[in-house]
This record gives C-alpha cells, structure tokens and sequence, in this order.
C-alpha cells in the first residue's frame, strides 16, 4: 500500500504541473486514440466510465445519446474537465468525480463501458484497478484501453526500457507491456481480448478491446 500510495502522490504532483498546458501538448497527439475509443465505447454500450478522464479531452467524442460518467485522480485535472464540459455544453457528460482507480466507488455493475484512455501505464497496481473496472462492468460488457503498449521484444523493447526512468518525470510509462494485460484476462478467465487496434501516430499507440466473458 505504502508503494501504491507514494507512486499516486508522484501522479497527483506531475499532473497538477501539466494541467495547466496538458491540452497544448497533447490533443494533437492523442485525438485518433481518443477518438477510437469514444467511438468503440457508444458502439458497446450506453453508460460509459471514463477512468483517468484528465482535462477531458476525448469528452466531446462520446456519442451524444451515452451517459458519460469521468474520474482522475487530480483535483487539477477535473477542474480543467469540469470547466470545458461547461464551456462546450457536453449535456452527456453526466458526472465527474475526484476518484482513485484502486478504489472506485460506484456500485457492482453501473457501466456498460470502462474506458482508460493513456492512462493505464500511469496507474501504480493496473491489475487491481482493472479488477475494480471489472467490478463496475455488467456482463458482457467492455473495458476499452488506450496506450502506448509494447511488446517488450527487439530494438523496441531495449529502447523502452531505456526510456523508461526518464518518462516516469513526467507521468508517463514507456515500459507497460500489452501482456500484462492479456494475462491478467486470462488469470481471471472470465475476460478475452477482443481486439488491438493500432493508431495514430503509426500505430505507436494502441486500442485494445477487453470483453466481459458471459458464462453459460
């Protein structure tokens, strides 16, 4: 917990510094990620999560018949969120919530939908909180991530590894492995991966589909 909890302050301090610019920086970069997502999410259903919703940039993207529900761990972030849905009159972003993805706090299946889109590297125990989406899901329904998702082989992988300490200055994670992912799917066997997409830029960053198994 100790690990988990320092790991979360180093977050809350990175993107109360990058609040202010995130948007300037990023839409550009991460707009094909977010609009994947967005559109993946109303194809899958119609109460969405949206974890790690940041500035809210993919916000506007979200089908206007959902009900888009958001939460970030930064007070900064959600204020930035808060004041563009405002602003641009997203009626069909219902809530947004100071919250933990560790710790979730809505009831057992709320959402048709959980959304992380570039933020999954930057939780500090993703099993668990992919456990918590999981918790929130009802049956046969999705979890959507995007990110930068490696494979850990090659070239690619060494450079990753590299890279790896000095990103994590400023939030991100070059390191995260699609794997780890996978495997945590399949230790629970009662998820699948659906599909990777690959996006924008060249398919540096990546969509993956993670479907609720429905038993018999």
């Amino acid at each position: 917990m100790g690990e988990i909890r320092n790991s979360a302050e180093h977050q809350q301090k990175v993107y109360e510094r990058w609040a202010p610019v995130y948007d300037r920086v990023y839409r550009g970069l991460l707009r094909d990620g977010h609009r994947t997502v967005a559109k993946l999410a109303g194809e899958a259903g119609r109460d969405i999560l949206e974890v790690g919703v940041g500035t809210g940039l993919a916000l506007s993207y979200y089908p206007q018949q959902c009900n888009v529900t958001g939460i970030d761990l930064s007070e900064h972030m959600i204020a930035k969120a808060r004041e563009k849905v405002a602003r641009r009159r997203l009626f069909h972003v219902r809530a947004l919530h100071v919250m933990d993805a560790h710790r979730l706090q809505f009831a057992d299946q709320s959402f048709d939908v959980v959304c992380l889109p570039f933020v999954i590297t930057l939780i500090p125990d993703p099993e668990r909180a992919l456990d918590e989406c999981a918790r929130v899901l009802r049956p046969g329904g999705e979890i959507i991530i995007a990110s930068k998702l490696g494979d850990g082989r090659g070239l690619q992988g060494a450079i990753e590894e590299a890279v790896a300490p000095l990103v994590h200055r400023v939030g991100w994670s070059s390191a995260f492995r699609i794997g780890r992912i996978c495997e945590w799917a399949e230790r629970r066997g009662d998820f699948e991966v659906a599909e990777i997409r690959r996006v924008f830029p060249n398919g540096f960053f990546k969509v993956m589909r993670v479907k609720h198994r429905l038993t018999a």
